[in-house]
């Protein structure tokens, strides 16, 4: 006779919330084969906590196929904050809890970042509902408590799935607009997302970026003028110029005599959190009126968090997955797996996991390890830190500089 699995005849409700990432699919096909093992029956909750609001929108993903190579979230997503925020003053906790009721959803396993997993948290210390956190954020700044031992000295950094994936985009895109840069002796100002902080900005170095700016290191009046000056003195050795620029870089303005942020959007979401855009637009024109050097914006944009999920990513998910298993089977609730430490590709297992409270995820900016603010650089161990994830990265440029023929008479 065949002996009932753990789980059987119980329901693992899945959930995606925030921007999506290459990596959430990859995420949800883990989840989803990882929890079958335990003979559960796997309901996909879409568009995030909207799908537990009013009557539900809950698909069924046991024994169904699923592509997890493939990037964005196929239970969609939303920005949907259950409970009270400005732009929605009404608690909808009673409807995550009827439908959570209704569907027989006996644990929740959401993906997100620190909006997703902070209302999760709540459901789990308020309501008791069991719950297991899954990191997700291309911005990379969710606290994973990940260490990056870098020349005997250990540096607290994040790794989340979705950034590995997004850095790589960042990396190519920035190596492909050297070539045009070069080409017309331009400054491209590329514009990358990172509301708060510059982890997936600071790829762009790895892509050969000349100058990366970050929110952690806001641009004053002084800052600015160092910045300009920096622009000058690189600009002079081959004519052209890769500047990367984090959203939510506070950069001085002139006319109101203040250091601000450049909004596309001032309308907020559920969470508090309004549109970022247009910076790049507003560096590249003050550097040509000031400078006098053609320089154009390139906003990279959702570019970054589109496409297919990278092998690292989905190494990664695996791990991750692997690790939420184990907390699934102690019935360690309230807790979200992440990496212990930064590891290369090989070494991205199980072992290297470790699970964290769920009330203590929080935002990490990115360490001051990683940045030299004078040369407005990424730092050695930034490189060492990405080198893990994305191994080498070939430089495109043309290798030739032909003699300069003058006339005769």
């Amino acid at each position: 006779m065949r002996e009932k699995k753990l789980l059987e005849g119980k329901t693992v409700g899945i959930l995606t919330g925030g921007g999506d990432t290459p990596a959430v699919n990859s995420s949800i096909e883990q989840i989803r084969n990882h929890v079958a093992i335990l003979g559960a029956k796997i309901y996909g909750i879409r568009k995030g906590w909207k799908g537990l609001l009013g009557d539900g929108d809950i698909v069924d993903l046991t024994n169904q196929p699923f592509d997890g190579k493939c990037g964005g979230s196929a239970l969609k997503s939303s920005r949907t904050n259950p409970f009270p925020s400005k732009k929605n003053p009404e608690s909808r906790v009673d409807q995550v809890l009827k439908n959570l009721d209704r569907y027989s959803i006996d644990i929740l396993v959401t993906i997100g970042g620190d909006d997703t997993n902070g209302a999760a948290k709540k459901l789990w210390e308020q309501e008791k509902i069991p719950v297991i956190g899954f990191p997700k954020t291309i911005d990379n700044d969710l606290h994973t408590q990940t260490i990056h031992n870098y020349k005997g000295k250990e540096i607290e950094v994040c790794l989340c799935p979705g950034f590995p994936s997004a850095a790589n985009s960042v990396v190519e895109f920035t190596q492909k607009i050297r070539t045009t840069a070069a080409s017309h002796n331009r400054v491209m100002v590329l514009e990358v997302m990172g509301r708060n902080a510059g982890w997936l900005t600071a790829a762009a170095s790895y892509g050969f970026a000349d100058m990366v700016l970050i929110p952690e290191y806001e641009i004053t009046k002084e800052r600015k003028e160092e910045f300009f000056e920096c622009i000058k003195k690189k600009y002079q050795k081959d004519n052209y110029l890769i500047i990367a620029v984090s959203e939510g870089t506070r950069w001085y303005n002139d006319q109101k005599d203040q250091v601000e942020v450049v909004y596309a959007s001032t309308e907020t979401d559920e969470y508090g959190h309004p549109r970022l855009g247009g910076i790049s637009g507003v560096i590249a024109s003050e550097i040509s009126k000031k400078l006098k050097i053609d320089a154009r914006a390139q906003i990279i944009g959702y570019y970054a968090r589109s496409g297919k999920c990278y092998e690292y990513d989905r190494k990664l998910t695996v791990a991750l997955a692997d690790k939420m298993l184990d907390l699934l089977l102690r019935e360690d609730f309230g807790k979200m797996p992440v990496m212990k430490k930064i590891v290369s590709y090989p070494y991205v297992e199980e072992y290297n996991t470790t699970a964290i409270e769920m009330g203590d995820v929080d935002n990490l900016p990115l360490p001051l390890d990683y940045y030299n603010p004078l040369e407005f650089q990424m730092a050695e161990s930034y490189f060492d830190f990405l080198y893990h994830i994305l191994g080498h990265i070939e430089k495109y440029e043309f290798k030739y500089n032909y003699p300069k023929v003058y006339p005769i008479k």
